[in-house]
């Protein structure tokens, strides 16, 4: 498996001072410590998703794609290298040859939209360094993310997707149980999306399959299925691992509020 090609953006503000609050009905080892293998709490029979999560960047590969090669070609979470562009072409990502060249022209003259403060849209929500919050109820998982304060909602009542969405940051997602895992599908997307600093586009033909499954208490699993016949030649998967961010609370962050990082980027 390689690593994932997501330019994770270093936040543009200093790491903040989480508010330490202990988390409620944690397991509990003979030592007294965190059981993160225990098994995961249920909602009647699925699995519960609620919960703190984070990219779990303790891996050698937190977030992976599928490759013929099976290699992990970063130690690092920031991303695939951006120099060497060819080892993408029919082996990971499958790039189309409108979607690799906007990849090239974004790297020389675009500046991420992120970097504007603009939503964080699939997958950087999973990827940046910010806790993202899990709500599961009866129809509804709601995704709650530190960055600007967003969030995106999951139906899980039985609506189908909209025939012809307004295109959004978070698109439109419904989701069903099968087993243990949350079957997630997306649509809506706005047609200029980055799905990471390196530029790799994500359009408004896109849809994504997301399986959501918790192992155990401490683990939450991510696996996406992107089909964007725009921007790819097939479906490929991205893999992802998140783990419990405990005894915290969610920290409101507004990016623009102090930004002083855009006029550096800028300047000539």
């Amino acid at each position: 498996m390689a690593r994932l090609l997501l330019g994770l953006l270093i936040t543009l503000t200093a790491s903040a001072q989480w508010i330490q609050y202990p988390t409620p009905n944690v397991p509990k080892g003979k030592d007294g410590k965190p059981n993160l293998k225990a098994p995961a709490p249920k909602i009647g029979s699925t699995p519960d998703l609620s919960g703190m999560w984070i990219l779990n960047d303790q891996l050698p590969c937190p977030a992976i794609i599928t490759d013929p090669n099976g290699e992990c070609l970063e130690k690092t979470p920031i991303g695939l290298p951006t120099a060497d562009l060819n080892r993408w072409v029919g082996g990971g990502i499958p790039f189309t040859p409108w979607a690799l060249q906007v990849r090239q022209e974004r790297q020389q003259k675009a500046i991420d939209p992120h970097v504007y403060c603009l939503p964080s849209n699939f997958p950087r929500m999973y990827t940046l360094p910010h806790i993202t919050k899990f709500i599961q109820n009866k129809g509804l998982l709601i995704l709650m993310n530190e960055f600007n304060a967003s969030y995106r909602q999951i139906f899980t009542d039985g609506r189908a997707l909209p025939k012809d969405p307004q295109p959004s940051w978070n698109a439109y997602s419904t989701g069903k149980w099968q087993g243990d895992t949350l079957v997630v599908e997306s649509n809506g997307f706005r047609d200029d999306l980055w799905m990471d600093m390196a530029g790799t586009p994500l359009t408004n033909a896109a849809r994504v399959i997301e399986k959501f499954r918790r192992p155990n208490y401490g683990t939450l699993l991510i696996e996406a299925e992107i089909s964007d016949p725009k921007a790819f030649t097939k479906p490929w998967t991205l893999k992802l691992e998140l783990k419990a961010a405990l005894d915290t609370e969610l920290i409101e962050e507004v990016c623009l509020e102090g930004e002083r990082s855009l006029q550096h980027l800028l300047a000539k």
